[in-house]
């Protein structure tokens, strides 16, 4: 781990040493930028560096002097994922289609991160629109994982995890439709969280009233998760989707984390499509050390299989929904993008009346399922990083997967639920890549979630890659 550089350090801590006037906020996007041109050659986390970053930290420093009243970010580098708007930025989505596109306006996300004396350092490489569960582009090309530069590190949040990996930010933002916040958190060793829909506002938007696709933060510790989710939490005029935030103090509830006597649930295999049995050892041994931490653990079987060919449904549905505007030019989007609007064009009513259903049924049994425990743990992956060159495994367990979307099971059919979800590093494989752990909580347990995240982690000790 790389104890003696500041930009590895957590946010939480960089915070405090800038809150104490130990670190300037120009001295920490110096030192950031110069790991950006150390590491993104190889990695390509950062597809557009904002070239007004220090002229943002210089402007913070003279603000400081006259207002004591930092924010709560005050100084701290955050990568923004290239499908959310930065205004005056370059913002891709990852498609040609939009190569030279530069937005007028900040998304909300933005706007709160720069309220709250965040700096902006640069947008982050995804798929095109966020379409899959790796990260490549026709723009920018691939992004790499740091923990092992031949494999993916994971997406659609991917260019975030790596940047966060390496030291190329200290938080970052990133959306998750089925695991594009836990997915590259698991590959990369990283705390990822998706937050229940509506408590992270998503504007703009072309599909307000998506409840499938959530805003949210990624980081080096569920503390540093907690502090950005302090920041971006919190109704929204723009958006019609409102979670509740008065009173909730995420950065507390993680700093007092105690799991003890905490009823925990561990399910190896939760979407029935097999699981690679050496991440299921580390999970498992992972979820019954919590043991040792006081939680009470008990493993059960949970299959919601049933969840897969909904998802489908659901996935094609907001395709149409969110790239309505562009369905006549579909054969111009990327094989990823093109075939799922093509497969939602094929959704019908009774799909989604069929797929609104098997919803419902997955909403009463995880009523059931909180009312006999606290919380949730089961595998993120079923599979360890694959070579960049791949757009999906092939196999899983040995097994050949029935779609290609299938080895995004584990995440996607949680998505489902709207409940928050965590993923926390579990431990290492034996090829040494990171394992990560999803932490399911009911809901508004977001505190709950993060503060079993940072037990977890805090047990796993997996440190940080070091890339060559």
């Amino acid at each position: 781990m790389h104890v003696n550089n500041l930009t590895y350090l957590s946010a939480t801590k960089l915070r405090a040493q800038l809150g104490r006037g130990e670190l300037k906020p120009t001295e920490l996007i110096e030192a950031t930028l110069a790991q950006i041109e150390k590491h993104n050659p190889q990695i390509n986390a950062v597809v557009t560096v904002n070239e007004r970053a220090l002229d943002a930290a210089k402007h913070l420093e003279k603000r400081r002097a006259s207002d004591e009243n930092a924010g709560l970010l005050f100084g701290l580098p955050v990568g923004i994922k290239d499908v959310t708007p930065v205004a005056g930025l370059r913002t891709t989505f990852g498609s040609p289609m939009f190569a030279d596109h530069v937005p007028h306006a900040d998304a909300l996300i933005v706007r709160r991160l720069r309220q709250a004396g965040a700096i902006i350092i640069g947008k982050t490489n995804t798929p095109e629109f966020a379409a899959g569960g790796t990260t490549w582009n026709d723009v920018f090309g691939v992004t790499r994982n740091p923990w092992n530069a031949r494999l993916t590190p994971g997406g659609s949040t991917g260019g975030g995890a790596a940047g966060l990996a390496t030291g190329m930010m200290a938080l970052a933002e990133g959306t998750d439709l089925g695991g594009s916040l836990r997915i590259p958190a698991s590959f990369c060793g990283l705390v990822g969280l998706r937050p229940s829909a509506g408590l992270v506002p998503t504007f703009p938007s072309p599909f307000l009233w998506d409840v499938f696709s959530v805003s949210g933060p990624m980081a080096r510790t569920a503390e540093d998760v907690a502090l950005m989710l302090q920041v971006i939490a919190g109704p929204g005029n723009e958006s019609p989707i409102h979670q509740p935030v008065r009173g909730r103090d995420f950065v507390q509830a993680v700093k007092n984390a105690n799991i003890k006597g905490l009823k925990v649930a561990y399910c190896r295999d939760i979407a029935g499509i097999g699981i690679d049995e050496n991440i299921e050892r580390v999970c498992r041994d992972s979820a019954f050390e919590m043991v040792q931490a006081g939680a009470e653990l008990e493993e059960i079987n949970l299959n919601l299989e049933f969840m897969r060919k909904p998802f489908l449904a659901f996935r094609g549905y907001w395709f149409v929904a969110h790239l309505h505007d562009y369905l006549h030019r579909v054969d111009d989007f990327g094989v990823n993008v093109r075939n799922n609007i093509l497969h939602g064009l094929k959704v019908t009513p009774e799909d989604l009346g069929q797929a609104e259903k098997a919803r419902t049924r997955l909403w009463h049994i995880f009523q059931d399922l909180f009312k006999k425990y606290d919380l949730l743990l089961t595998p993120c992956m079923a599979v360890p990083p694959f070579p960049v060159e791949q757009n999906y495994p092939e196999t899983i367990a040995g097994k050949k997967m029935d779609t290609y979307i299938d080895w995004l099971a584990p995440t996607f059919v949680l998505s489902m639920t709207t409940l928050p979800v965590a993923c926390a590093p579990a431990g290492l494989d034996a090829n040494g890549l990171p394992v990560g752990m999803q932490i399911v909580g009911p809901q508004l347990g977001e505190e709950a979630v993060l503060a079993f995240a940072k037990v977890l982690q805090q047990a796993s000790d997996i440190g940080l890659p070091q890339p060559e």
